[in-house]
């Protein structure tokens, strides 16, 4: 494929025949259900040759892979930072809100989500791509979560392969790829408030591929969100709404069970809400994100 890639993108809109060959094959290798995801390993610290190698090999199909272990309740911030680098992940990507090292605990925490921040609380994530206000020299390509410990109720993930919602919206009509792909098709906001995230407005496009993988950027907020005002591009964001909010099998969902992870190229996203123990006292949900500038290579 990345052979294709180089000499005739299957993103460029003039190029229909080698758009038709991509899907073709991608959707021949596209897994079906969310258990076709999962990937069994001993320890994430120490992948042996063949537990990375299926990571990989899910990634490479569906750009995303669920690893499971024997390790829940394991608070070791090891766990992403090595499976991370087993994986070719080298260009940690911190947040303003991360840990020091550059890895980030998302629990509930009173003091960030008191800032608007709702990663950091018990409500509901609405779809994104991580990174969505970042300038283009520092796109999220890829990202990591382990569950340490779940909520005690609540928390699934919904998941969608950009590239099957790429599919989607061009077999619809290719229009809708073209109003995404403007250079101004999405503006967040300059942050101004927040002294420790300050950023300026960002516009940048909602698909890219500039020669290589396709890159989406996306969130489903209302707002703090600019769409491009004509008509080509609203009808696009509604229809990619549609396809996130309807039941398409395309559309996995899981509930991470302590032990488990998720490694992706950036796949588009959302978290129910959820519900900590009443006598938790600490010990609620916990998951650990590690955000990078590569993507996961294939096998």
């Amino acid at each position: 494929m990345n052979a294709v890639l180089q000499r005739e993108s299957p993103f460029d809109l003039d190029r229909p025949q080698a758009y038709l060959r991509w899907r073709e094959e991608k959707l021949s290798r596209t897994p079906k259900r969310a258990e076709d995801l999962v990937v069994e390993v001993r320890d994430p610290r120490k992948l042996s040759e063949s537990e990375a190698a299926q990571i990989r090999r899910v990634c490479a199909a569906a750009n995303m892979a669920v690893y499971s272990s024997p390790l829940a309740g394991v608070a070791d911030k090891d766990i992403p930072r090595r499976l991370g680098a087993r994986l070719g992940l080298a260009r940690l990507q911190a947040n303003p809100l991360a840990d020091e090292d550059g890895i980030t605990s998302l629990e509930v925490a009173a003091e960030k989500s008191g800032r608007g921040y709702i990663p950091y609380s018990n409500r509901r994530l609405l779809w994104h791509t991580d990174g969505y206000y970042n300038p283009p020299s520092s796109r999220i390509r890829a990202f990591l979560l382990h569950c340490v410990r779940p909520a005690a109720s609540g928390g699934e993930n919904r998941l969608l392969d950009p590239e099957i919602a790429y599919i989607l919206l061009r077999d619809a009509d290719p229009r809708y790829v073209a109003a995404l792909s403007a250079p101004d098709a999405m503006t967040v906001p300059a942050n101004e408030e927040d002294p420790a995230a300050q950023r300026g407005a960002q516009a940048g496009p909602v698909f890219s591929f500039e020669g290589g993988p396709l890159h989406m950027r996306y969130t489903a907020r209302t707002r703090s969100i600019v769409w491009r005002a004509d008509a080509a591009t609203q009808a696009a964001v509604e229809r990619l709404r549609e396809i996130l909010d309807s039941d398409s099998p395309c559309v996995f969902k899981l509930r991470l069970a302590g032990g488990q992870g998720l490694v992706c190229n950036n796949v588009l996203h959302d978290r129910s809400e959820f519900t900590d123990a009443a006598d938790a006292r600490g010990a609620g949900r916990l998951v650990y994100r590690a955000r990078y500038s590569d993507r996961i290579g294939p096998a």
